[in-house]
């Protein structure tokens, strides 16, 4: 089991269903089905982990296995708990596994992926997939730190931020110093001799802070906006400790150009989750309040 991970965590990252929460709300929904006292009796976060790293000796209690083969009918609790034979992972907007997903599964051992499902070339295919409407409509928690951040600042409308923020939802943005050394030497990379990475920062800064006047004060404490002054090595945003976006900065090229990794598991044993969060974190201690 050690080269090949189990047929459930396979089918869980078909389906995006392997975040533990999303998990625990399809666990309920097939519990429904089968008998109403077994709704939120799903695994912990650490049973679940060991389900999914193939640690678990035998089968779960019976309980859990009839409500996993409700929730992927036609599988039994042991073929979930065996490992998976070629099943492949889907993409987001691609659910049934395609001919080319086939091929490289043959090539490429699951295992590697560690808790990436997704990877495009640029940050343009990335938002061909997953819309700022996607990301955000329904989060409760938004952490972003990069250079401009134009995701929220420019390509979500402001309304939908206010409300938001009225909702309860916190968000924090972290932008690269538009009076700091290191925009400047971006710009030099990428070639701009115009300030234009100065100007774009500063107006989205002045974007969010209008916008944090205009809420009542228990809504404006949940906009907050920081400023580093660093060389820029990612842009990272992650929604709801579930999903996490990063893109790279590359030399001599637009960040519009960088490729673009979506990693949606917090549970996966050696993810990329975690370190990115911990850059985010650290970069956010560091940093200084607009």
């Amino acid at each position: 089991m050690a080269d090949r991970q189990i047929l459930l965590k396979t089918l869980l990252q078909q389906r995006h269903w392997q975040t533990y929460r999303i998990f625990c709300k399809e666990y309920d929904k097939a519990a429904g089905l089968i008998d109403s006292t077994l709704q939120g009796k799903w695994p912990s976060r650490a049973q679940l982990h060991r389900w999914l790293s193939g640690e678990l000796k035998g089968l779960p209690y019976s309980d859990h296995c009839r409500v996993l083969e409700t929730m992927f009918p036609g599988r039994s609790a042991e073929e979930l708990f065996s490992p998976g034979k070629g099943e492949v992972l889907a993409s987001r907007i691609d659910v049934e596994p395609s001919k080319s997903a086939d091929r490289i599964a043959e090539t490429s051992p699951t295992p590697q992926l560690a808790d990436v499902t997704a990877v495009f070339s640029s940050r343009s295919a990335f938002a061909s997939a997953y819309s700022p409407s996607a990301l955000f409509d329904t989060a409760r928690e938004i952490n972003a730190a990069g250079l401009s951040l134009n995701v929220l600042c420019q390509n979500y409308p402001d309304h939908r931020l206010k409300r938001l923020l009225e909702s309860g939802t916190t968000i924090r943005c972290l932008f690269l110093d538009p009076e700091g050394n290191a925009i400047r030497a971006r710009e030099d990379e990428e070639g701009y001799k115009d300030g234009t990475l100065t100007t774009l920062t500063a107006l989205n800064i002045s974007m969010l802070t209008r916008l944090k006047e205009k809420l009542a004060p228990e809504a404006a404490s949940l906009l907050e906006l920081r400023v580093y002054d660093e060389t820029i090595r990612f842009n990272i945003l992650i929604v709801d400790g579930t999903t996490c976006v990063v893109q790279p900065y590359l030399p001599q090229a637009r960040g519009v150009d960088s490729p673009t990794i979506v990693i949606n598991d917090n549970t996966a044993a050696d993810g990329l989750f975690p370190v990115f969060d911990q850059v985010f974190t650290s970069m956010w201690e560091r940093s200084s309040p607009v």
